[in-house]
C-alpha cells in the first residue's frame, strides 16, 4: 500500500512517499523537492555477522547522469566509480545514522540512495539524508530514533532554508546538519568568518525544520505500523566479564596515565595478549567477545579518569592544547611548505601554484566546471605505526580533506587578485588525534610561506566530549584515544576574527545547543592559542613568492583577436612559447594568462602577444613593412596582419611619379597613421614620418 507525507518547508514542498517503489527492501522512501528526486532504500541481514566485534554499517550514495539529462562520459558510457562528491554525501547520511542502531546490533545493514532527478537548482545530498531516516523509520530494522537533515543558509542576513545552489553563492553561511526531534547529532558546513553566536543561531534555526519533518515522518511511520524484527543481541558472560575486570581494570587505570602512545599502546596490547592465554583454554571459541569487553573496559577507565579526577591521558587539564612545534620553508624546492607539530600529531603541508591549464576539471549533474583551488590530505599507516594495505585514497581521507580545504577557502584571493591555480597536500607524518586540524594550521602557514596574499591564518582545534549520566567534560584538542572513547569529535576552524568551518560527529543519541555553545566557546580559546603559535613563526605572507614559482601575467584582448594570437592550427601561439619558454592560456572571454618561472621570458612574451591585438592609432608612427606594390601608392604592414596604404602623394614632399623609385617589397619604412575610415581601412604617410632633416634631404 502507497503511503505519503508532504510539507510545505521555506516556500518548496518537500514530499516523501513509501511503497509504491523497491518494495522488496526492508523500507525504502522517494523523496522529492520541487523537481530533484532521491530513492532511498534500506536492507539488513536478519542475522548478525558471525564472530564480528563492530557494526557493518554501508551506506552508498549515487547520482545517475539521466537524472540531469546526461549520458557519461568515458569510453564505457556508464556510471563508475564515485566522485568525491558522491563520497561526502555518503559521508553526511553515515555520521548521524550510525550511533542510532541498538550498540549490541550487529547485523549487516546496507542503505542505497540513488539520484534520479535533478533539477541543477537544489542538492541530492540533503534529500538523500531525509530519506534514509524515513526508510529506517518505515522499515522492519531496529532502529533507535528518527532522523531527518536540512542545510541551511544565509543571504542578506536572513536565514534560508534548503538553499539552492544560486543561493550558496551569495550566502555567507553552508551548513548541513542533522537531528532528531529533541537534540542535535550531526553538524557539517562552512562559514565567511562568522562568530559562534551566529553559528548557534543557524544551529537553531535548522532544528526548528528537523522538528517538521520528523514529526511528519512519524506521520509516515504510523501508517506503515512496521513491526521492528527481533536480532540476537551480542551479550557478554557475566562471568567471563567479572575475570576480565579482575585482571585488567587496575593495569588499565595504570597504563592510562602513559602520556606517550606508543608506550601506552604496547602495554595495553601485552596486556591483552596475557587476558587472552590466561582465558584460552576455558573460553578458546569467544575471542571476539573478549576483545569487546577490553575495549569497555578501557573505554570505562579512561572515562572515569577523566570525569572523576579532571586528568586525561597525557596529564592534561580539560582546557590544554597540547605543546606546537611550527616550522616553515622545510622543503627548499617546494613554492611553499610547513611542518606542523601538535604534540604526538605532525602534518608535512606543501604548497604548488600553477596555472589555468591545471585546474581541475568537474562534471556532475550541475554541469561542468573547474575548480583552482583544492587540498588532498593523505593518511599513510606509517603515520600511527601500523601495517595497513596501501590502496586508494580512503572516504576518511577524502572527507578530512574536504573539511580542511573548507576551511582555507574563505581567506584564498579571488582570481582577479591571484590568478593562480593552488593546490595544498597535507602528508601526516604523526597521528594522534585531530590530523585534520593539523592539515589547516600547516595549510595556512604553507600558503604564507609561498607567498599566497591570504587574509590572515587559519587554525583549527578539535573538542570532545565525555558525558556520565548529568555530568558533562568537554575536553580541548583531543587525543586519539579520547576520540575513540569518547562521546563527540567537533572540529572547528577559523582567523581571530570567526569561524570558517566546523564538523561535529557524536556517539550519543544527540546534544543540546547550550553544550553546542560551551564548546564553541572553548574551541575560539583554543583555536586563539594555536594562532598565537603559528604567528610567533610567521604572521603574515611573504612578499615574493618562491624563485620556483610561476609568474602569472594577465591581460585582456578583445575577443575577435583570440584567433589572431592563436594562429591557423595554434602555429602563432605556439611560435611564441617556443621563442620565450612560458605558458600560456586563452579564456573565452579574451583574458590571457602568461606564466614562467623567468620573469624577463613572462614579460617578453606579454609583448608579443600585445603585438598582435595591437590597433593602430591616429597620430602614432610605426616601422612598417612594405608587401605590395600598386600604381596609386604601396600597402605597408604595420602590426602583424595590418596593412595600411601609403599612397603615392604620401610618400613624399616631391612629386612622385612612380612608386618603385621609392620604395620596394621588403623595405624597412617609418610611417604615420593619419586616417582610419569607418570600414577599418588605414591610410598611412611616409613623409608625415619623416625627421626635418629627411625632409631637407
Amino acid at each position: 500500500m502507497v503511503h505519503s507525507i508532504e510539507l510545505e518547508i521555506g516556500g518548496k514542498k518537500l514530499y516523501l512517499e513509501t511503497g509504491r517503489i523497491a518494495k522488496q527492501a526492508n523500507g525504502a522512501v522517494w523523496v522529492r523537492l520541487e523537481d530533484t528526486i532521491v530513492l532511498s532504500a534500506v536492507c539488513a541481514d536478519r542475522d548478525p555477522v558471525e564472530g564480528q566485534d563492530f557494526f557493518p554499517l554501508t551506506v552508498d550514495y549515487r547520482e545517475k547522469s539521466y537524472a540531469a539529462g546526461k549520458i557519461p562520459g568515458g569510453y564505457f558510457k556508464r556510471e563508475g566509480r564515485p566522485s568525491e562528491k558522491e563520497i561526502l554525501a555518503m559521508r553526511i547520511i553515515d555520521r548521524p545514522i550510525r550511533p542510532l542502531f541498538p550498540d549490541d546490533f550487529k547485523n549487516e545493514v546496507q542503505c542505497h540512495n540513488l539520484v534520479l532527478s535533478s533539477d541543477q537548482q537544489n542538492d541530492a545530498d540533503i534529500l538523500a539524508l531525509i530519506g534514509t531516516g524515513a526508510a529506517l523509520a518505515v522499515s522492519d530494522i531496529p532502529f533507535t530514533k528518527t532522523v531527518a537533515g536540512v542545510r541551511i543558509g544565509r543571504v542578506n542576513g536572513q536565514f534560508v532554508i534548503f538553499p539552492t545552489f544560486k543561493d550558496l553563492e551569495q550566502s555567507d553561511i553552508n551548513i548541513t546538519m542533522a537531528g532528531s526531534a529533541d537534540s542535535v547529532v550531526m553538524v557539517e558546513g562552512g562559514g565567511r568568518e562568522i562568530t559562534e553566536r551566529e553559528m548557534l543561531d543557524a544551529i537553531e534555526f535548522g532544528h526548528r525544520y528537523i522538528k517538521e519533518i520528523v514529526a511528519k515522518i512519524e506521520q509516515l511511520k504510523a501508517a506503515v505500523n512496521p513491526v521492528k524484527f527481533e536480532y540476537v543481541p551480542v551479550v557478554p558472560d557475566e562471568t567471563l566479564k567479572s575475570k576480565i575486570v579482575e585482571m585488567a581494570k587496575n593495569r588499565f587505570a595504570e597504563y592510562n596515565r602513559i602520556a606517550d602512545k606508543d608506550e601506552r599502546r604496547d602495554k595495553k596490547h601485552k596486556l591483552e595478549q596475557e587476558v587472552h592465554e590466561a582465558l584460552a583454554e576455558e573460553y578458546e571459541d569467544k575471542r571476539s567477545m573478549i576483545d569487546n569487553i577490553l575495549h569497555d573496559l578501557d573505554a570505562a577507565v579512561m572515562r572515569s579518569m577523566i570525569v572523576n579526577e579532571g586528568r586525561r591521558i597525557d596529564g592534561r587539564p580539560p582546557d590544554e592544547v597540547r605543546p606546537i612545534t611550527v616550522e616553515v620553508g622545510v622543503l627548499p624546492r617546494t613554492h611553499g611548505s610547513a611542518l606542523f607539530t601538535r604534540g604526538q600529531t605532525q602534518s608535512l603541508a606543501t604548497v604548488t601554484l600553477g596555472t589555468k591549464v591545471d585546474e581541475q576539471k568537474i562534471d556532475d549533474l550541475e554541469g561542468e566546471t573547474f575548480k583552482s583551488y583544492m587540498l588532498h590530505y593523505n593518511f599513510p599507516s606509517f603515520s600511527t605505526g601500523e601495517v595497513r594495505p596501501i590502496r586508494g585514497v580512503s572516504r576518511r581521507e577524502t572527507g578530512h580533506g574536504a573539511l580542511a580545504e573548507r576551511a582555507l577557502q574563505p581567506v584564498i584571493p579571488n582570481e582577479e587578485k591571484f590568478p593562480y591555480t593552488l593546490r595544498i597536500v597535507s602528508d601526516i607524518m604523526e597521528s594522534n588525534g585531530s590530523s585534520s586540524m593539523a592539515t589547516v594550521c600547516g595549510g595556512s602557514l604553507a600558503m604564507m610561506d609561498a607567498g599566497v596574499p591570504i587574509k590572515s591564518a587559519v587554525a583549527g582545534v578539535a573538542m570532545g566530549l565525555i558525558k556520565e549520566q548529568e555530568k558533562v567534560i568537554i575536553l580541548t584538542d583531543i587525543l586519539g584515544d579520547e576520540d575513540h572513547f569518547g562521546d563527540m569529535d567537533f572540529k572547528v576552524t577559523g582567523t581571530d576574527k570567526g569561524i570558517t568551518a566546523f564538523q561535529m560527529d557524536i556517539k550519543i543519541s544527540g546534544i543540546d545547543t547550550e553544550t553546542m555553545g560551551m564548546a564553541l566557546e572553548k574551541a575560539r580559546q583554543g583555536r586563539l592559542h594555536i594562532l598565537g603559535k603559528m604567528n610567533e613563526v610567521i604572521s603574515r605572507s611573504r612578499e615574493d613568492l618562491s624563485q620556483y614559482a610561476p609568474r602569472i601575467i594577465s591581460l585582456k584582448i578583445k575577443v575577435d583577436k583570440i584567433g589572431e594570437v592563436i594562429g591557423p592550427g595554434g602555429k602563432i601561439i605556439r611560435s611564441i612559447i617556443e621563442a620565450t619558454g612560458a605558458k600560456i592560456d586563452i579564456e573565452d572571454d579574451g583574458t590571457v594568462h602568461i606564466a614562467s618561472v623567468d620573469g624577463e621570458a613572462g614579460a617578453r612574451a606579454r609583448e608579443m602577444v600585445l603585438a598582435i591585438v595591437e590597433e593602430p592609432e591616429i597620430g602614432k608612427v610605426y616601422n612598417g613593412t612594405v608587401r605590395r606594390i600598386t600604381t596609386f601608392g604601396a600597402f605597408v604592414e604595420v602590426l602583424p596582419g595590418t596593412d595600411g596604404l601609403v599612397h603615392i602623394s604620401e610618400i613624399d614632399f616631391k612629386r612622385v611619379a612612380k612608386v618603385e623609385d621609392y620604395l620596394k617589397v621588403g623595405d624597412k619604412v617609418k610611417v604615420k597613421v593619419i586616417g582610419i575610415d569607418p570600414e577599418g581601412k588605414i591610410k598611412l604617410s611616409r613623409k608625415a614620418a619623416m625627421q626635418p632633416t629627411e625632409q631637407v634631404q
